[in-house]
């Protein structure tokens, strides 16, 4: 009777978000349990993900233990020291710290890690807070462009159109350089310059201090395990999830000699887990039922131009009615196979286009739930303005950009 108290007492405490994330994983098992999804489709949709889960359990753990071990704070305190005072220097280089973060440790790892670390920098040193919130909410989002590493949906991608991290790199960068450089411009206009952010100078905090020889020699091996793993990504390919793995387990093997306390089965995102693999149960039935005629007719068929335009606005728009994962999951069934600049666009479009609404995409929920923690108050309103503002350009200039590279 107590067992199942507390069962029923730990179900009444999960959030809406939990209870979502459940309710999706159940809907795609009893689409397959009653044959609305056939279930060699499911078997072919489990094995295509298996990959990409490995990845982002092997990543988030990696990104959180690297956190533990006080690399974060440590880069983010030693930015606000170079910076010196001068908030155009700090701007530049959290810029910088976070587009860097997103790239190559995926922008959840900027949403879940990097968010708190920046808002703890501006406790300590007196910066305003909403600026660097700003700066990571949205670069969590539109600097996961360039490597299939960045997002999830740029695996998928990768593999659709058969091109490896560097190729991938060499087509995505132009677009990436285009969105970073108009979000840079609406970060400063409306959160960085001097009328907004409330202040001359900051004063910089002091430097983190690694008390003891167990700690240095954790931060160590954190730091050299994401060098490695960053090293790796332009020759393991598809096997990303592996060489993530592998980074992972040196530091779990690390914090189990040196500080076993830290290991917990939390460390593992069981959440994300859940909300991927219900969600690729689920957009695969609602395709078969009439989805992908319902995109195909938005998004068009056509290689050219207008089709990438038309890819990349249908994208951003239902990520930010659903979110960007099944955005970019129903829409990828809609491209025919031989139009890889479409699928690119709309892979811009679900990548830079989720800014708008608090749950376009997970990054951007985890964000948010972060300053929520830090009593941090966004405006709602403004948010979606602002959002709507930087989407529609960012969009515009990367699918521009795509398509003059091209």
């Amino acid at each position: 009777m107590t067992t199942a108290r507390r069962g029923a007492a730990l179900l009444r405490r999960l959030p809406a978000l939990d209870w979502i994330r459940i309710g999706l994983l159940v809907a795609g098992l009893l689409a397959v349990f009653t044959g609305l999804l056939p279930a060699t489709e499911a078997e072919d949709s489990l094995r295509r993900i298996a990959p990409l889960l490995l990845f982002i359990a092997a990543v988030i753990v990696l990104a959180t233990l690297t956190k533990k071990a006080q690399v974060f704070d440590t880069i983010a305190t030693r930015l606000a020291i170079v910076g010196r005072g001068s908030y155009v220097a700090l701007f530049l280089l959290c810029v910088a710290f976070a587009s860097a973060t997103t790239i190559f440790l995926n922008l959840d790892t900027t949403a879940v890690l990097l968010t708190p670390v920046f808002l703890a920098l501006a406790q300590r040193a007196g910066i305003a807070a909403l600026p660097l919130a700003m700066t990571t909410i949205w670069l969590a989002n539109t600097a996961s462009i360039v490597l299939p590493v960045s997002n999830l949906t740029n695996l998928l991608a990768a593999g659709r159109v058969a091109l490896t991290a560097p190729e991938f790199a060499a087509r995505m960068w132009a677009p990436q350089l285009a969105i970073l450089a108009a979000t840079m411009v609406f970060l400063w206009v409306l959160y960085w310059r001097r009328g907004r952010r409330g202040a001359d100078r900051y004063v910089p905090a002091p430097p983190v201090r690694l008390e003891d020889s167990r700690q240095r020699a954790l931060f160590r091996v954190a730091a050299v395990s994401c060098l490695l793993f960053i090293g790796a990504i332009p020759f393991v390919g598809e096997h990303i999830g592996y060489a993530a793995a592998a980074a992972a387990l040196v530091l779990v093997i690390a914090f189990a000699v040196l500080d076993r306390g830290a290991l917990r089965l939390s460390l593992v995102p069981w959440r994300l887990l859940i909300f991927v693999t219900g969600l690729f149960l689920v957009v695969p039935t609602l395709s078969i039922h009439g989805l992908t005629d319902v995109m195909t007719a938005v998004i068009g068929t056509d290689p050219g131009a207008e089709g990438a335009f038309r890819a990349a606005a249908a994208g951003a728009g239902l990520s930010n009615l659903v979110n960007n994962l099944p955005a970019y999951a129903a829409g990828e069934t809609a491209v025919p196979p031989g139009n890889h600049d479409q699928l690119l666009a709309l892979l811009i479009g679900t990548n830079a286009g989720p800014i708008i609404t608090p749950w376009a995409s997970l990054a951007t929920l985890l964000c948010l739930e972060s300053c929520r923690v830090y009593g941090l108050p966004i405006s709602v309103r403004r948010f979606a303005l602002h959002g709507f503002g930087l989407a529609v350009v960012a969009v515009g200039v990367g699918v521009l950009a795509l398509l003059v590279t091209a």
